[in-house]
């Protein structure tokens, strides 16, 4: 099976990367290293079925249309995008051009591979949707887009399921629902297989523990240097915090089942901690934690719990590792690799 994986060299993607390799697939990574970096991928290079790193923009139709007559991909998982909500609030043009343009060339770079596959003409001025689908007899590659959790409204206290409001509290979480709903309609109006994957906060090894990190590496890092954990705000916000291994294995399953075609999936723990206890299950005996001006309050959702329901009753998934574990996995990862800081 030959996989394309835009974002490769990023945090989540390297780790969808290698569970991709361990189930014995061929796989490309396309990134630009805005975000990724090489070393996430270093060990895995050697691997008989790590067909390398092209780096290059997603948005660049011609390096796409390369990249898929060169090889038959089976699989496409488009996880390259900008992440950063307050850059996209200082200057939402490269975020805007990078999560929804870029998951537009993504899908049309694929489109154009299943029409050609089925004898359909991409370049015709109209597509009958009933008359060519019915046609279609080979149905890859299969698509998974990425998403995020940013995207969903203020919760009343309960879980949020994916029928959950919606509400863009930044170009970023704008950008991504763009791009999510492009992506369905690619389901919708020509039959190609897309789902998109919604992870809660998901935290783990190879995962930044600088400013643009999540907030488990950034506290374990200054943790171990003996830092004050800094925490945004009052703390009482909340994070439904998922093992970085789990999430993978979640991404990578759900390119296997049709069941999951043209649905948008989340998946996460269904246990939520606040930032504050977090803090404090994270702090050594000789530390402390400290309470520091939040950087977009307008952005933030006080409370992210995830409902999981649907990716075990449509995938069979659950997460299988712990928050105490997945906290002493990833200190030690990075108390062994220092060159991540």
């Amino acid at each position: 099976m030959n996989v394309l994986v835009t974002g490769g060299a990023g945090f989540i993607g390297r780790w969808v990367v290698a569970r991709l390799l361990r189930d014995g697939a061929s796989v490309l990574v396309l990134d630009d290293l805005s975000n990724g970096r090489e070393e996430n991928l270093r060990e895995l290079e050697g691997h008989a079925g790590f067909l390398g790193l092209v780096r290059g923009d997603l948005k660049d139709a011609g390096l796409l249309a390369e990249l898929f007559a060169a090889r038959r991909f089976d699989r496409v998982f488009h996880l390259g995008a900008s992440i950063h909500v307050q850059r996209s609030i200082d200057d939402p043009e490269p975020t805007f051009r990078n999560d929804a343009e870029g998951t537009f060339r993504v899908l049309e770079a694929c489109r154009a591979e299943y029409f050609a596959r089925n004898g359909l003409d991409a370049s015709k001025k109209q597509f009958d949707h009933d008359r060519d689908v019915a046609r279609v007899s080979d149905r890859s590659p299969r698509v998974v887009v990425m998403s995020t959790c940013m995207v969903y409204d203020l919760a009343a206290g309960g879980a949020i399921p994916e029928t959950h409001p919606y509400r863009p509290a930044s170009p970023y979480a704008a950008a991504k629902i763009a791009s999510d709903v492009l992506a369905l309609s690619y389901f919708h109006a020509y039959g190609m297989p897309v789902t998109v994957v919604r992870p809660f906060n998901t935290y783990g090894p190879f995962q930044k523990s600088n400013s643009e990190g999540g907030v488990v590496s950034i506290f374990l890092k200054r943790d171990i240097c003996g830092e004050p954990l800094l925490v945004k705000g009052t703390g009482t916000q909340t994070r439904d915090l998922l093992y970085v291994e789990d999430c993978a294995d979640f991404v990578v399953g759900a390119a296997e089942s049709a069941s999951v075609e043209g649905e948008i999936v989340n998946a996460g723990t269904g246990h939520d901690i606040s930032v504050r206890d977090l803090a404090g299950l994270v702090r050594g005996a000789n530390n402390s934690v400290e309470h520091v001006p939040h950087d977009h309050p307008q952005a933030e959702i006080p409370k992210l719990l995830c409902d999981a329901r649907k990716a075990k009753r449509l995938l069979g998934w659950e997460p299988k590792v712990p928050l105490e574990e997945g906290l002493r996995r990833t200190r030690s990862w990075l108390e062994e690799n220092r060159w991540a800081w």
